[in-house]
C-alpha cells in the first residue's frame, strides 16, 4: 500500500496497529485493549484527514497509484459477462479507450473507458490513459452499436487529457471529440458517466456527456490541469495548489455549477482503501439511475439531455 504525503498519519498508526496485533500472537500479554484504542485513534484520524480535504489533495487521489481503474470497475460489475470489442475500423485498435459489452444482472450494457496502466510498461501500453482520436472514434463505434440494438450506455471517465501528439492531430484529435460531442447530446438510448478519477479538458468531454453524470468524491473534472494552469498563469509549477483551489475542480464545485448530477461517497480512506465496497457503491449507483431513465422514451431522453446541457452557463441577472 502506497501512501500520499498527507496520509502519513493513517500509516503511522497502521503500523503501530500491526506491531500491536503481533506482539499479542507472539506472546501471552493481552494486548485488545491497546489495538481498541489504536483501532479508535485510526477511525478518528482517517475522519479527520478526509473530511478537510483541500482540492489539490483531491487531486493527488484521484491519481493514487492504488486506485482502480475502469477495467477494475467492469470486471468487479460484470464478472464474466464482459466482452471487449476493439478498432475503429479505419485506422487501429486505441489501448488507451476501452470498450465493450456487458452485464448487470439479466442487464446488458455498452461499458466504454480511458484505461490506464498500472506499472511502467502497461502505463506506455495504455498511452497514460490518453486516447486518440481512434480511441474517440472507436467509443462513438461502440455507442451506436448500443443504439441500434437498444443497449444503454456507461461511460467512465479517468484520463489526464486526449493525446496532444502531432500524429493525433493529424488524425483529426479535435474533430472526433467535437463529433463524438455531438452524436452523444442525441443517441436514444440512456447514456451514464461516472467520473472515476480525472476528468481533464476535452478527453473527458469526448465521452462525458450524459443523462446522469456522476462523480466519485475525490476526483475532479476541468478544462485543464492544476499544473498545466499553473505554468501557463505563473509560468510555473510551483503554484499548482493555488491553481487547484482556483479552478473550482472538486466534486462538491461542480455540483454547486450544476455541471453534474451527482456526488458518489467512497469508502472512508477513499476508492482504494477498499475497492469491493467502491465498487458495490459505483454498481447501485448506476443500477438506480438506469431504472429512471429505461422509464423515458428515446424523444424525452434526448429532449432531456438537450436541454440539460442548453441550460448550462445560463445567467439570468
Amino acid at each position: 500500500m502506497e501512501y500520499l504525503d498527507f496520509e502519513l498519519p493513517i500509516k503511522e498508526l497502521e503500523e503501530q496497529l500491526d506491531k500491536c496485533q503481533i506482539i499479542g500472537k507472539e506472546s501471552d500479554v493481552d494486548v485488545s485493549e491497546t489495538c481498541k484504542q489504536i483501532e479508535k485513534k485510526l477511525t478518528e484520524t482517517r475522519k479527520d484527514i478526509y473530511k478537510n480535504l483541500t482540492p489539490w489533495q483531491r487531486v493527488q487521489l484521484s491519481r493514487h497509484p492504488n486506485r482502480p481503474y475502469t477495467l477494475d470497475y467492469i470486471n468487479a460489475i460484470c464478472g464474466d459477462t464482459f466482452l471487449e470489442l476493439h478498432g475503429d475500423r479505419n485506422v487501429k485498435d486505441d489501448k488507451a479507450m476501452i470498450g465493450g459489452l456487458g452485464k448487470i444482472g439479466d442487464q446488458s450494457f455498452m461499458f466504454i473507458g480511458q484505461q490506464k496502466g498500472f506499472n511502467t510498461k502497461t502505463r506506455q501500453y495504455r498511452n497514460f490513459g490518453m486516447a486518440n482520436p481512434e480511441g474517440y472514434r472507436k467509443a462513438l463505434r461502440l455507442m451506436k452499436s448500443a443504439e441500434k440494438f437498444n443497449v444503454p450506455v456507461v461511460c467512465f471517465i479517468d484520463t489526464p487529457g486526449a493525446y496532444p501528439g502531432i500524429e493525433a492531430e493529424e488524425r483529426g484529435q479535435g474533430e472526433a471529440i467535437a463529433r463524438n460531442i455531438l452524436e452523444m447530446t442525441r443517441l436514444k438510448v440512456p447514456i451514464i458517466v461516472v467520473i472515476i478519477g480525472e476528468g481533464a479538458s476535452g478527453g473527458a468531454l469526448g465521452i462525458g456527456v450524459g443523462d446522469k453524470v456522476l462523480m466519485l468524491e475525490n476526483t475532479w473534472y476541468s478544462v485543464i490541469s492544476p499544473e498545466s494552469c499553473s505554468s501557463i498563469l505563473w509560468r510555473s509549477w510551483e503554484y499548482k495548489e493555488q491553481a487547484a483551489e482556483a479552478l473550482k475542480l472538486t466534486a462538491t464545485d461542480m455540483k454547486k455549477l450544476k455541471l453534474i448530477d451527482e456526488i458518489v461517497r467512497e469508502p472512508a480512506g477513499g476508492a482504494h482503501a477498499n475497492r469491493d465496497k467502491n465498487f458495490t457503491i459505483v454498481k447501485n449507483k448506476i443500477i438506480s439511475h438506469f431504472e429512471d431513465l429505461k422509464k423515458l422514451s428515446p424523444k424525452e431522453l434526448v429532449e432531456t439531455r438537450m436541454d440539460k446541457y442548453a441550460s448550462m452557463g445560463v445567467f439570468n441577472g
